[in-house]
C-alpha cells in the first residue's frame, strides 16, 4: 500500500494535468486522490507505519496525546493505536492547516469580488492607459513583485488576476499575463518574511530573521522575475484588446464615492493582514476574516436603504455566490493527498535521500524543483525537521565546520531554502498557491502552462539561484 499511495497520487496528478483532453474537472481528480491516499493509508496502517519512515508516528508514540488515549482505552492494541493516530491525530492536524489556507483563500477571493462588484478596480484600470503588451507586462510584473512582499503571493495573485480580467479581452493573452503574474508573485514572496507560507514558517521557526532574508534574497528573487520578463519582452509583440465593458451595467448600483470607499477599504483590509498577525500572533486567515467582516458590515450599512436587485447585487451574500468554489475543492484535494504522503512517511523518505547529497545548494535546488510537484509547505517542514538550527559554537566544533556553519540561524541553507521553496513552485502551475488560484480563476490549462511558461519559470529559477550563489561568494 505504501507504494500504491504514490501510484494513486501520480495517476491523479496525470488526470489533473490532462483535464481538458479527458474532460474531467481537476477538482474532481484532486478530491479523489485526496481521499484515496488516506483510505490506502488506514487500510494498511500497521504495514506502512512499521516500515519506520513516518516521523509523525515516532513523535506520537512519545506524546501526551497517546498517554491520554491509553488512559481511557487501556486495552488498546497496536492496530488500535495506529488507527487512532491516523483518524484522531494526523487527519485533524492536517485539516487544521489545510482549513487555514482554504479560509484565507475564501476570505481574500470574497474581498476581491466585493471590490470588483463595486467597480473599484475600474479606478485602477482607467489609470493604466497603455495598450502595449510589453509595457503592460512590465507594469503588472513589477507591481506584483512588490505587492506580494507586502501582502503575500496568494492574495496578490488574486488581486492582479482580477485586474487583468478588466484589462485584457483575449483568453490566451489573459492566461499568459496571469501566468507571468504567478512568476512575479512567487519571486516577490520569497524575499519577504510574510510573502509566502514557507518564509513565514522559517521566520517563526527561528531559522531566519526578517532583515537578513530581505537583504540576502531580494536580489536573487528580482533576477528570478527579470530574466523571464526580459526573454518574453523580445518575443511579445502588438497591443492588447480591452474587453468591451458595459459602462451602464452598474451605473445605478454604485456611486463614485462608493467605488473609491470600497477599493480603499478592500486594499486596506488585505494590507492589514500581516499587521494583524504581527500584533495578535493569530494565523493569517483570522486577519483576512476580520477584514471580510469589516467589509461586510460596511456594505450592509452603505446599501441599507437600497432595495431589490440593487441591494442583492452589492451585498456580500449575493457576491458569495460568485466565488469560485471548485478552486477551493481543488486545493482541498491536493493538500489532503500531500498530507497523507507526509503522514505515511513518503516525504521523510525523500528528505532522507536528499540528506545524503551533502551539498546544501543541490539539496535546496532539488527541494525547489520538487515543490512544483509536491506542495512546498510539507517539503520545507520536512527540511526543518531533518536539519537543526545550529549555534555558531556547535558549528565550529563540528567535523566539517564550513559545512555545519550553513545551518546556523540565517545560514546559507535556510536563506537559499527560502528562495528555492518560494520560487520553484512556478515551474508547474499547481506547484504554488498562487498558481492554483490563477488556474482556478482563469481556468488555465495545465498543458498550456507547461508548453509556454514552465521553461521560462525554470530559467528564471536557475538564474536567481546562480545570482544567490554569486552573491554568497562576494559577501
Amino acid at each position: 500500500m505504501f507504494t500504491f499511495m504514490v501510484i494513486v497520487f501520480i495517476v491523479g496528478y496525470m488526470f489533473i494535468a490532462l483535464e481538458h483532453p479527458v474532460k474531467i474537472d481537476k477538482a474532481a481528480s484532486a478530491l479523489l486522490i485526496g481521499v484515496l491516499t488516506w483510505v490506502l493509508f488506514i487500510l494498511d496502517a500497521q504495514g506502512i507505519l512499521e516500515m519506520g519512515f513516518s516521523r509523525s508516528w515516532e513523535h506520537f508514540q512519545t506524546s501526551t496525546v497517546l498517554t491520554d488515549y491509553l488512559a481511557t482505552t487501556p486495552n488498546a492494541t497496536l492496530v488500535d493505536k495506529m488507527t487512532y493516530f491516523i483518524t484522531h491525530h494526523e487527519i485533524l492536524h492536517h485539516l487544521s492547516e489545510i482549513s487555514a489556507i482554504l479560509f484565507f483563500l475564501l476570505g481574500a477571493m470574497t474581498i476581491v469580488e466585493v471590490i470588483d462588484q463595486h467597480q473599484g478596480f475600474k479606478l485602477i484600470t482607467d489609470r493604466i492607459t497603455t495598450t502595449s503588451k510589453v509595457k503592460l507586462l512590465w507594469i503588472l510584473s513589477i507591481l506584483t513583485f512588490f505587492m506580494s512582499a507586502a501582502l503575500d503571493n496568494l492574495t496578490t495573485t488574486i488581486v492582479l488576476v482580477a485586474l487583468i480580467r478588466k484589462l485584457i479581452d483575449d483568453k490566451h493573452t489573459r492566461w499568459f499575463f496571469s501566468s507571468m503574474v504567478v512568476l512575479a508573485a512567487n519571486a516577490g514572496g520569497a524575499w519577504s518574511p510574510i510573502g509566502d507560507v514557507t518564509t513565514i514558517m522559517l521566520w517563526i521557526g527561528g531559522q531566519i530573521t526578517a532583515g537578513h532574508i530581505i537583504a540576502h534574497v531580494v536580489f536573487p528573487s528580482l533576477i528570478c522575475m527579470l530574466v523571464p520578463l526580459i526573454i518574453v519582452s523580445f518575443k511579445l509583440k502588438g497591443n492588447i484588446t480591452r474587453p468591451q465593458l458595459d459602462e451602464n451595467a452598474n451605473k445605478d448600483f454604485t456611486t463614485s464615492f462608493e467605488r473609491r470607499l470600497i477599493l480603499i477599504m478592500g486594499l486596506a483590509c488585505l494590507l492589514f493582514v500581516p499587521v494583524f498577525k504581527t500584533i495578535t500572533h493569530l494565523p493569517p486567515y483570522m486577519g483576512i476574516l476580520f477584514g471580510l467582516s469589516i467589509m461586510w458590515l460596511a456594505t450592509e450599512v452603505l446599501h441599507r436603504n437600497k432595495r431589490g436587485e440593487d441591494k442583492r447585487k452589492l451585498s456580500v451574500i449575493g457576491i458569495l455566490r460568485k466565488v469560485d468554489v471548485p478552486t477551493v475543492f481543488f486545493f482541498m484535494g491536493i493538500l489532503s493527498a500531500v498530507a497523507a504522503l507526509q503522514s505515511a512517511g513518503h516525504l521523510n523518505l525523500l528528505s532522507g535521500f536528499l540528506d545524503k547529497i551533502g551539498n546544501v545548494y543541490v539539496i535546496d535546488l532539488a527541494i525547489g524543483v520538487l515543490s512544483s510537484i509536491v506542495d512546498n509547505v510539507p517539503l520545507v517542514a520536512g527540511a526543518m525537521g531533518t536539519y537543526e538550527v545550529l549555534t555558531p559554537e556547535i558549528a565550529n566544533a563540528a567535523a566539517n565546520p564550513e559545512y555545519a556553519s550553513m545551518f546556523i540561524k540565517d545560514g546559507t541553507f535556510w536563506e537559499f531554502l527560502a528562495y528555492t521553496a518560494g520560487t520553484g513552485g512556478s515551474v508547474l502551475i499547481i506547484g504554488s498557491a498562487a498558481g492554483v488560484a490563477a488556474m482556478g480563476m482563469e481556468k488555465i490549462d495545465f498543458i498550456w502552462y507547461m508548453k509556454r511558461i514552465s521553461i521560462l519559470a525554470l530559467i528564471g529559477y536557475l538564474a536567481g539561484a546562480a545570482a544567490y550563489w554569486s552573491q554568497s561568494l562576494i559577501f
